[in-house]
């Protein structure tokens, strides 16, 4: 044991020493060394401050901040019964300006500069889309059809008059709070899908934890949160193509793209993708079988968002046509799900808590505002749906609040369309932060009627 350390050490000095008297005379050293001046020194805050603005460095500091005060928020608030996304929504406002950023404005512009937002966005964006794909691939389709009819009802029911809500709430709110040269239509449209949304992403994480998935009413609140998620997506891009364009014909060929992107996916590529991936799973070549899929994703998530209704709703519709095979829904949402829920999903409530300024609704006027926009959401989606749960589907008044409340759940797809209208230039900041600030009270009201209600049971 002796010997081999002993000529390890030798070996350390002897090739050591003949590299170092190599750079020291080399003939580069002889002649020049003695008129170069030596480098600057750089103080250590200076090299420090550089160092991490550089794009790489500064966007594994903003992951390591964000995903480590998440966490943190979390362990706080676990006894309070809130399920993750509200936490991660809550953790993204604190690092904006309306907390973070008004606090202490110096840590705010160092750690989250403006021209670092892109990269932030661009990831957040993929993790997004691999959650999409997993809560389509929970979806029960036989469920759903067993339903349909009583789902479709209630969805679109319940939609429609919190989409009237939303879109008479807009002949009030227009002149003051819509967008820089944004006509009325797509302003009044785009509120009546802010108020009408119902995020069965987040519906679906919150079924999840509670372990409530497959109850009637929880199985029903999701078919009736997917269908909605379908009818707003379409909405969606019926509004972005009359905000971009003006005319109907844009949106027209739109809804003509979306519609022919559904017939293939359904009739041509889940049966091809199924036969695909049984081969592969038969001959047990699970990297074959993983890469697919996730070439499968990605491909239905850029068609999708070259048609003009959003990656993330193509991501969301390959996980539906994914195989019934149970063992491989199994193993491709756990390789999806820790990575994009861990990592990449808290960075895209961040990157919406960063353009959340609290600090514009600076009058008593603007916070009445506030109120009546939360109450204006409350009564289309809590109110409406358990009055039209009733009538369509004759359950019981406990049952019918339930469903009311579940559908009244907004979160995760309330912010990606918010964000799509900022970033559009529909919304101005002031009503982006009132509706912000309605999905996290409406999602968090979901969770405490739901829970108090099981505690009754």
């Amino acid at each position: 044991m002796k010997r081999p350390l002993l000529f390890y050490f030798l070996t350390l000095l002897v090739f050591g020493s003949g590299i170092w008297a190599l750079l020291t005379y080399g003939p580069a050293n002889t002649a020049a060394a003695a008129n170069r001046p030596p480098p600057p020194a750089v103080p250590f805050d200076t090299w420090l401050a550089g160092a991490l603005h550089q794009p790489l460095i500064l966007l594994l500091l903003q992951i390591v901040v964000i995903i480590g005060f998440t966490r943190l928020i979390g362990n706080a608030f676990r006894p309070f019964g809130q399920p993750r996304v509200v936490v991660e929504i809550a953790a993204g406002i604190v690092l904006g300006p309306s907390v973070l950023g008004w606090v202490w404005p110096e840590a705010g512009a160092f750690l989250f500069p403006s021209a670092s937002l892109p990269a932030l966005g661009t990831l957040s964006q993929i993790g997004l889309i691999l959650f999409m794909f997993a809560v389509g691939m929970h979806l029960e389709p036989g469920g759903g059809r067993q339903r349909a009819t009583t789902a479709i009802l209630i969805s679109h029911g319940t939609m429609l008059l919190a989409f009237l809500l939303g879109v008479a709430s807009a002949w009030w709110l227009y002149p003051t709070f819509a967008g820089e040269a944004i006509g009325f239509v797509p302003f009044a449209l785009f509120m009546g899908i802010a108020l009408s949304v119902t995020a069965f992403p987040v519906l679906a994480r919150i079924l999840k934890e509670r372990q409530l998935t497959h109850t009637p009413v929880g199985s029903l609140a999701l078919t009736c949160a997917a269908s909605d998620d379908m009818t707003a997506w379409c909405l969606l891009a019926l509004v972005m193509a009359i905000a971009k364009s003006g005319p109907l014909t844009g949106a027209a060929a739109t809804v003509l793209l979306t519609m022919i992107y559904i017939v293939v996916m359904l009739w041509v590529v889940r049966p091809l993708l199924a036969r695909l991936l049984e081969r592969h799973a038969n001959r047990g070549d699970e990297r074959t079988v993983m890469s697919v899929v996730l070439l499968m994703v990605l491909l239905s998530a850029m068609t999708t968002e070259i048609i003009g209704i959003h990656a993330l709703f193509g991501a969301f519709f390959a996980g539906v046509v994914m195989p019934k095979d149970v063992a491989l829904r199994t193993r491709a949402s756990e390789r999806v799900e820790y990575v994009s829920e861990l990592v990449l999903l808290p960075l895209f409530f961040a990157l919406t808590g960063l353009r959340t300024q609290i600090g514009l609704l600076d009058q008593g006027h603007l916070w009445m505002v506030c109120i009546g926009i939360i109450a204006l959401a409350v009564t289309g989606k809590l109110l409406g749906g358990a009055i039209i749960t009733r009538i369509a589907s004759g359950m019981p008044w406990r049952e019918s609040w339930l469903m009311g409340a579940l559908l009244n759940t907004r979160g995760l797809m309330e912010l990606v369309v918010l964000n799509i209208g900022y970033e559009m230039g529909i919304l101005s900041p002031q009503i982006f932060t009132m509706l912000v600030l309605m999905a996290l009270l409406t999602t968090v009201m979901t969770c405490l009627l739901y829970t108090s209600d099981a505690a009754d049971e």
